[in-house]
């Protein structure tokens, strides 16, 4: 009997194969019993429980445990109902995960996901080092104030005023501070120093006030840099607030303004309730369609507490965002299957060709819930919609192809004059603080302490905390690591930025 035949009859919703099976391409069509006999183990037809493998001393540690993984589902063809045989695929497949040789695309770390709802992320790819060894551990600890500095200047080096210069660094680097790589570092020669270079932003313009009342106002901010915007309208939302108990600013024709929770963060840390959005480039196709409509598009709220960190939830609408798979192409690894679809409906994992085609409007990003309505991806479209209203219809601001970023007709980029909206609450107007804070913290560790998944990690967190995390671990180790293609835009930047050769010849990595 053979081994993916027990598993296409006891799971029959796993026959659609391709639907979860990790992929380096899209152009893939293999069926699922193909790929499984492929890679399983052949069952003795006289005895469902034997199975003939290779002799044990010409396996690697990663394969026999892999074996003990495959042998541990065909003894239990129903096991992914018996809490205590999942129990054990989880804590075997984590140590496959952590074995040497494991395989990063192996399909086991789909059946436990799929089948057994078990959540081990695969090993990452490793990448090269700059001395030809692997590992993101060899790489050295950068301190967070050289790093700001360095952004710093940077920016001055294009003519962004000191002050201004000084909170584009601060955005960028408490990105890197909260673990959110994608927006850290990562942004500043590809999206703030490459587009200044092409023209299409432009470092030092001024900020307008379109029109304002006591609790509202419309800004335009002459496509500078969004890095200074974002924080200039989220204070005056707050200034409005404080007087008033409530303030609102939408933006118009402003940029790329990094991490929203920033924006949100900025509202708790004065008292408080934060809430902002922006809209982006067109990413997410809409429910039922696969042409790139609407920007990744946050929604993004801060609420204070007792904590010692606010509650912060910042994410896109969208599944993955642009951001992610630009990392998991600095890392070598695939985008996760149901991210992105193409012009073709079909769902797609190489990460160099979707970053490719996103350019060329022939991949769209899924909102959250996915393609279709099975997962809810109504939802997710809706509230991407949501926010491209909100930064669109006040404004009378562009949406669409119109801030694509790239002339289809000539290839050449071109401005993409963004929108985004702050709100904020003054929470004193309404109840004291420190009771709202109580309050709030109560809930939030209730939420924490409540029964944990016997698959899961054995953790509850609460938004804002794995940022609040990653803080206190980059903090602890003083600083943040420094991939090697991060490294090269660092270089890069210091060959070509007046000054920057003289105030850092040599940086910590080289």
């Amino acid at each position: 009997m053979k081994w993916n035949h027990i598993i296409v009859t006891t799971f029959p919703f796993l026959c659609t194969g391709e639907a979860f099976l990790p992929s380096k391409t899209h152009h893939t069509s293999t069926s699922l019993n193909s790929k499984l006999t492929d890679i399983l183990p052949t069952f003795d037809k006289a005895s469902p429980q034997s199975y003939s493998t290779p002799p044990t001393n010409t396996m690697s540690s990663a394969a026999e445990i892999r074996t003990q993984l495959l042998e541990l589902i065909g003894r239990n063809p129903a096991g992914h109902k018996d809490a205590e045989v999942r129990s054990q695929f989880a804590t075997k497949l984590e140590e496959y995960s952590n074995a040497e040789g494991c395989d990063p695309a192996d399909v086991v770390f789909a059946i436990g996901q799929t089948v057994f709802g078990v959540e081990v992320p695969p090993p990452a790819k490793k990448s090269k080092t700059g001395n030809g060894s692997s590992g993101e551990e060899e790489l050295p600890i950068v301190d967070f104030d050289y790093m700001k500095s360095f952004m710093k200047e940077v920016f001055l080096s294009y003519g962004v005023t000191p002050e201004r210069a000084e909170i584009c660094a601060d955005v960028l680097i408490e990105s890197d501070k909260r673990g959110i790589d994608s927006h850290g570092l990562g942004r500043l020669k590809p999206i703030y120093c490459d587009r200044m270079d092409d023209g299409i932003l432009f470092p030092d313009k001024p900020i307008d006030i379109v029109s304002e009342s006591d609790t509202t106002s419309l800004v335009d901010g002459n496509l500078g840099l969004g890095l200074y915007i974002g924080p200039y309208c989220m204070q005056m939302a707050i200034d409005k607030a404080k007087k008033h108990g409530v303030g609102f600013v939408a933006c118009r024709n402003s940029t790329h303004y990094g991490i929203a929770g920033y924006y949100a963060t900025m509202a708790t840390d004065q008292g408080c309730i934060g809430f902002t959005g922006t809209n982006a480039r067109p990413s997410i196709a809409p429910t039922f369609g696969v042409e790139p409509m609407m920007g990744t598009n946050p929604l993004t709220f801060g609420i204070p507490s007792s904590d010692p960190f606010p509650f912060v939830i910042d994410c896109a609408t969208s599944v993955n965002q642009r951001g992610k798979i630009e990392r998991y192409a600095r890392e070598g690894v695939d985008t996760p299957r149901g991210a992105v679809i193409d012009d073709q409906g079909i769902e797609r994992t190489d990460t160099e060709g979707i970053l490719k085609d996103m350019v060329l409007g022939k991949c769209a990003l899924t909102p959250v819930g996915g393609a279709g309505d099975k997962m809810g991806g109504y939802k997710g479209y809706g509230w991407a919609a949501t926010v491209e209203l909100l930064c669109t219809a006040l404004q009378s601001g562009p949406w669409g192809e119109d801030i694509c970023g790239i002339d289809r007709a000539t290839g050449k980029p071109k401005p993409m004059p963004l929108g985004h909206f702050f709100l904020a609450i003054d929470i004193e107007k309404i109840c004291p603080l420190d009771e709202f804070k109580k309050n709030a913290g109560e809930f939030l560790q209730a939420l924490r302490e409540s029964r944990k998944s016997p698959t899961g990690p054995g953790r509850i967190w609460t938004a804002g905390e794995p940022e609040n995390d990653a803080r206190v671990q980059r903090m602890a180790q003083g600083g943040m690591k420094v991939p090697v293609s991060l490294q090269k835009n660092m270089v890069a930047l210091r060959e070509n930025r007046p000054g920057l050769k003289e105030k850092y010849a040599k940086f910590p990595f080289e």
